[in-house]
């Protein structure tokens, strides 16, 4: 007895006796229309006659057709119940070669019964071809018995079985971005949006190099933010890639703003199309930690290593320095010298003139307090190790071009401030990216300080290849400025590089933290730690098992990765993953997404063809450069001459005294 309560035996002895049936009803159908040849065999009776006469009153012989259709229809009745061994490298195409043959041999055998040829021959060959065929027909119904019928899914790679509902509605506010895409569900093709609607939650961009970060998602942050009446700062890492867009999508859209913002460039190479900015404005400094903030920016900017040791006393001291020099420039005269070209000057002058000079202003005598110490007690070996590390960082920047647009004020950084707002943009070079990049970390270091604040307008900061800049905090920045409509876009290429350019514990915090995230093709760890991030949905799995007289297939459901890692690695370009935030009023139930953004590509590339260059903001010449170069250098020696003399007289009323 089975688990069914079937009798297998008593199953078995029921389809053998159909089989036979269908034999013997092929018997009679050969002795009937060949009645004349087992007559000249002498193999008939008259006890058979009879039978036969009494069948025929059924009308089983009506027809000639009718007997050998009943004869087959046994045959497949005893068939259906055929368990034969499974053979999982059956081929089909060969059970239907027997089968077909079997049907022709044995559908068309009773043409030759039309023969004019010998009885006898006509019948033999009847009789053979008629049971070739019948017997090829059992054959082939034996072997079908055999075919293993439950084929497992051909989704090779598990694709249909990892796809799963996308959001499909165009959620919209004040602020959001929306990217149109499709997307498959279980092999059909669906519409979708990806729908960016609280980018004040940080959004993260990530994707190998040609992955489609910046054509697919980058400019579409940019247009459409400035269709909202952002203010904006982009940091342009392969200038004027974005800047151009910038450019040309403001002048398109200055009625979206209540006051029309002005357009900014900082660009080192071409001195004509930049303006000029101090990212030390004694205006934005309120207090010695501004300074300290900025030293520690534009040090670490310039020496990555130093950043993993953050606390060490070679480290802290030439911080602790600069921020010296910086605070004593911005009290100096209201500030009238608190510039980084006037940084870099005055920390190459003697020590025994600077620290004398230094030494006045009571607010930075506890920064001093180390380098006086050793200056006094003549310890130079180790003043030289505080101190020289600094000179030797900061000489990199004493450039012509670079004193030239630091030195100038065309316009301050508070670029969401209602009544004059700005888009800005600063463009770096790959070729010089380790000079250039420390000073624009100083710019953002600044303006992230003061745009991060209430009542201002919603501000959009864009990172094209976020890791070649370096500033502290931008995890608070992310953390903090939510509520004052403050929108970072980082974009990068993978999340190793911002480990290694900003140490783990940071990179990861700002992973992490970032509410919005868009990735192209990555590989390694990258990928590894979005498939988790994305984490799991219920999948469909299947297995085939094999023995003697039958197969079993099993079907279960269970949790699996949504989004393997190795789906992440394969990515095409314009495909991306991801997973965006909502807010309270606003919730998205479907936040993860795999799909492919959908670009307009001949609409973006006629826009491309009307974009205008950006236009040259003044000539400057060589020579004015340089004469900036030799004033800044002047200043401090006139400073240093004026304060040395000062004290001098000073002491020497004193000693009158």
């Amino acid at each position: 007895m089975t688990a069914t309560g079937e009798n297998e035996m008593g199953l078995g002895k029921i389809l053998d006796m159909t089989r036979f049936a269908g034999i013997f009803i092929l018997l009679l159908h050969f002795y009937f229309y060949c009645y004349k040849a087992f007559e000249q065999w002498q193999l008939t009776s008259l006890i058979t006659d009879r039978i036969l006469v009494n069948i025929q009153h059924t009308g089983l012989f009506n027809h000639l057709y009718t007997s050998k259709l009943i004869a087959v229809g046994l045959l497949v009745i005893s068939l259906m119940g055929a368990r034969g061994r499974k053979n999982d490298k059956l081929q089909p195409k060969v059970i239907t070669l027997y089968i077909g043959i079997g049907l022709l041999f044995y559908f068309t055998a009773p043409l030759l019964l039309q023969l004019n040829a010998p009885v006898k021959t006509i019948t033999v060959v009847y009789i053979s071809i008629t049971s070739i065929g019948f017997l090829l027909l059992l054959a082939g119904g034996n072997l079908l018995s055999r075919l293993i019928r439950l084929k497992l899914s051909k989704d090779v790679f598990n694709q249909l079985n990892e796809t799963f509902p996308q959001e499909e509605r165009k959620l919209t506010n004040p602020y959001s971005v929306n990217l149109p895409a499709q997307y498959n569900l279980k092999g059909k093709t669906r519409k979708s949006w990806i729908d960016i609607i609280n980018p004040f939650r940080g959004l993260l961009v990530t994707g190998s190099p040609g992955s489609g970060k910046s054509w697919f998602v980058i400019q579409h942050v940019i247009k459409q933010h400035i269709e909202k009446g952002f203010a904006m700062f982009i940091y342009d890492f392969k200038y004027d890639d974005l800047s151009r867009i910038a450019f040309n999508w403001l002048q398109f859209h200055k009625n979206k703003y209540k006051v029309a913002p002005s357009f900014f460039i900082i660009n080192f190479d071409d001195l004509s199309t930049s303006n000029r900015c101090n990212p030390l404005d004694p205006l934005a400094m309120h207090d010695i930690t501004d300074a300290t903030e900025s030293a520690r920016t534009i040090l670490l900017g310039l020496n990555r290593e130093w950043i993993r040791k953050q606390g060490d006393f070679f480290v802290e001291s030439p911080i602790n320095f600069v921020t010296a020099v910086i605070w004593y420039l911005r009290k100096y005269n209201n500030g009238s010298y608190c510039t980084l070209p006037h940084v870099i000057e005055m920390i190459q002058v003697e020590y025994e003139k600077l620290f004398p000079v230094l030494n006045t202003e009571p607010e930075i005598q506890v920064f001093l307090n180390p380098f006086m110490t050793a200056y006094q007690n003549d310890a130079m070996e180790q003043l030289e190790g505080q101190v020289a590390s600094a000179k030797i960082v900061l000489s990199r920047l004493a450039s012509p071009q670079i004193y030239w647009v630091l030195s100038g004020k065309d316009f301050t950084l508070d670029i969401n401030n209602p009544k004059h707002p700005k888009i800005v943009c600063m463009g770096n070079n790959p070729e010089k990216q380790q000079i250039y990049g420390a000073v624009l970390s100083l710019y953002i270091s600044r303006l992230i300080r003061i745009v991060n604040k209430k009542e201002q307008l919603p501000c959009s900061l864009v990172f094209d290849e976020f890791p070649t800049i370096f500033f502290n905090h931008m995890d608070s920045l992310i953390a903090t400025a939510r509520s004052n409509r403050v929108a970072t876009t980082l974009a990068m290429q993978d999340f190793s590089q911002l480990r290694k350019d900003y140490g783990k514990e940071q990179a990861d915090v700002i992973v992490n933290i970032t509410g919005n995230i868009i990735s192209g093709q990555v590989m390694g760890d990258t990928a590894k730690f979005l498939s988790e991030r994305f984490g799991k949905i219920m999948q469909d799995r299947e297995s085939l098992s094999i023995n003697r007289t039958d197969t079993s297939v099993s079907r279960s459901s269970q949790l699996d990765a949504a989004i393997p890692p190795s789906k992440i690695s394969s990515l095409s370009s314009g495909e991306f993953v991801g997973m965006v935030a909502d807010d309270p009023h606003e919730k998205i139930k479907l936040k993860m997404f795999h799909c492919e953004i959908q670009n307009d590509t001949q609409k973006l590339n006629e826009e491309l063809k009307h974009f205008k260059p950006i236009p040259k903001i003044s000539e400057v010449t060589s020579q004015q450069v340089m004469d900036n170069y030799y004033q800044v250098k002047l200043d401090i020696q006139a400073l240093i001459d004026q304060e040395v003399y000062r004290l001098k007289m000073e002491r020497e009323e004193m000693d009158e005294i």
